[in-house]
C-alpha cells in the first residue's frame, strides 16, 4: 500500500460494505416496489364508464357557459359580455365557412365568367370579415370600457371578432343570448 492510500482509509474508516448493484437487478427492484394489484375487467370498464360520465358533465358545463369549467381564456364577466355581445347580433362572418365552401364549388365551373365572379365574391365577403371585426372591435372596447372602466380591453376586440366569425351553432361556449336580445 502508498502513503496516500493509507492516509485515505485512515480519514474514511467506513467502507461501503457491499458491491453496487447491477443495472437489470436495480430495476427489476422498481418494479417490483411499483407494481400495483392487478384491476379486473369490470373495474377497467367501471372507470372507463366514470370518466365518461366526468368528461361528458364537464363539457356540459362547459357549453353552459358555467364559469367553473371555462377555460382561463373565457373567464369572467367581462368575456360573458363580449359573447353576449356578439351572439345578441347577426353577422356576415357566421356564414364565412358556408360560402366560402360555395365559392370552391363555384371555382369547378368551367365558365371563366363564375369563376371569376366567385373570387370576386371570395374576396369581398373577407374584406367585409375584417372591416366589420374592425368596427365591432371598437364597438366592443367602447360598451366594456362604460360598463366595466376598472377592466383591460386588451384582446377583447379579437375575441369579439373571432367568435363573430363561427357559425352560432357550432359556438363554444353556447350562445346565451337569442338573436335581437337586449344585453
Amino acid at each position: 500500500m502508498t502513503k496516500s492510500a493509507d492516509k485515505s482509509s485512515e480519514q474514511n474508516p467506513e467502507k461501503k460494505g457491499k458491491a453496487t448493484p447491477k443495472r437489470k437487478d436495480a430495476v427489476a427492484k422498481t418494479k417490483i416496489n411499483s407494481i400495483t394489484s392487478p384491476v379486473s375487467k369490470a373495474d377497467r370498464a367501471k372507470n372507463r364508464e366514470s370518466q365518461k360520465l366526468a368528461r361528458a358533465e364537464a363539457r356540459a358545463a362547459y357549453m353552459r357557459g358555467d364559469q367553473s369549467a371555462l377555460p382561463m381564456r373565457d373567464r369572467g364577466p367581462v368575456k360573458k359580455f363580449v359573447r353576449d355581445y356578439i351572439d345578441s347580433r347577426r353577422s356576415l362572418g357566421e356564414y364565412f365557412l358556408p360560402l366560402m365552401v360555395f365559392v370552391l364549388l363555384l371555382t369547378m365551373v368551367p365558365s371563366v365568367e363564375i369563376r371569376f365572379l366567385a373570387i370576386v365574391l371570395m374576396y369581398s365577403a373577407m374584406g367585409y370579415s375584417i372591416i366589420y371585426g374592425v368596427f365591432v372591435g371598437r364597438r366592443i372596447k367602447k360598451l366594456v370600457t362604460e360598463k366595466f372602466p376598472e377592466e383591460s380591453t386588451k384582446g377583447l376586440a379579437l375575441y369579439g371578432w373571432l367568435r363573430s366569425t363561427q357559425m352560432r351553432r357550432l359556438r363554444a361556449p353556447a350562445p346565451q343570448k337569442k338573436l335581437g336580445e337586449s344585453l
